[in-house]
């Protein structure tokens, strides 16, 4: 009996199978993956930021082949990256470059057939010197631009507001211009006028007694408060910049957090950015305070003259750049004639 179950269910099974069924054929789509050919081409990409880490927009960049074929060029857009794409695998080098930055020059790229690679993020930084008469000539006039842009910044139409540039990526001023900006502000008839106060407050305040009162007192007070003016500005932005190569202009910030941005003012009274782009110790400020302190020895009141004096006109005058250095980057701005509505990410 049980063999005879299993015989007819065997016969059953064979009545319902199909005979001569066609075997599926694999479209080119089924194919293994490791049966397919890879593309001759290849992607190259990356990103070209300044030595602060801002993004450059429109710099230069080039990829050219070893083996002598045609070199490709691509800009970077609003957000500094570049794409090269569909080109021939091979082994390449990278340039990059924009207007008044350096150039770099990459290690052997190598791209094989089929490579997506992401370039680690290209670091152009502020060229300081040219090397041809041309660039000179470029950069000459640019360093001009800077001092005429500066001069037309006013609070209110009025008040100087030279020392502060709204572009981070501001090119650097030459000795020349860093001069030619300090007779500005030394002259400026606007200064008369808060030297003018500030004199008027010292002799209400009865500071430096050895000066006396009446107009005598308030006109060696004057006096004074000028001198100790163009000194600081003969030294702190003019002379001492040119010998340092650093920047005297305080970089407007603008973004981030509100504890950053004042971090950042009030350390830039101590910190400056030298020709060559980078941050560095501000010895052409605080050294120029010193020696401005030390001036004040020959005019002050005997009485009060000596270290402390130097210490004193010193600190003060950082502790009041510092102040001024947050006040540009949260007040007066929006108070500033000439000012753009926008500027660079720093």
């Amino acid at each position: 009996m049980h063999v005879h179950a299993q015989s007819d269910r065997s016969n059953r099974d064979a009545a319902f199978a199909l005979p001569d069924a066609p075997q599926a054929q694999q479209t080119a789509q089924e194919q293994p993956v490791a049966d397919q050919q890879p593309s001759a081409t290849a992607t190259l990409s990356g990103t070209v930021v300044d030595t602060n880490g801002a993004v450059i927009q429109g710099a230069r960049i080039t990829v050219r082949s070893r083996s002598g074929a045609e070199a490709h060029t691509v800009a970077t857009g609003g957000d500094g990256q570049f794409v090269f794409s569909g080109i021939p695998a091979g082994h390449y080098d990278v340039t990059a470059t924009g207007e008044g930055m350096s150039t770099y020059t990459s290690p052997e790229v190598d791209l094989g057939p089929g490579t997506v690679r992401i370039m680690p993020a290209i670091q152009l930084r502020i060229e300081a010197a040219s090397t041809s008469v041309t660039v000179t000539a470029d950069s000459e006039q640019i360093a001009e631009q800077q001092v005429q842009i500066a001069v037309q910044q006013r609070v209110l139409g009025v008040v100087p507001n030279f020392y502060t540039t709204y572009d981070w990526n501001a090119p650097p001023m030459r000795a020349k211009q860093k001069f030619k900006l300090s007779l500005h502000s030394m002259f400026d008839p606007t200064a008369f006028v808060i030297i003018a106060g500030v004199a008027g407050a010292e002799q209400y305040k009865d500071v430096y007694p050895g000066f006396g009162g009446g107009w005598e007192g308030y006109g060696k007070r004057y006096g004074a408060t000028f001198a100790n003016h163009v000194s600081d500005q003969f030294f702190a932005h003019a002379l001492y910049p040119s010998l340092f190569h650093q920047d005297p202009r305080y970089f407007y910030k603008g973004k981030g957090s509100v504890r950053s941005r004042a971090m950042y003012a009030m350390s830039a009274a101590v910190i400056a950015r030298g020709d060559d782009g980078r941050w560095k110790p501000n010895y052409s400020s605080v050294l120029g305070k010193f020696t401005s302190g030390a001036l004040s020895n020959l005019y002050f009141p005997e009485s009060d003259r000596g270290a402390h004096l130097v210490f004193f006109n010193a600190l003060t005058e950082l502790g009041t750049d510092a102040v001024e250095n947050l006040l540009e980057e949260f007040v007066l701005k929006p108070l500033t004639s000439h000012a753009p509505k926008e500027h660079d990410q720093p």
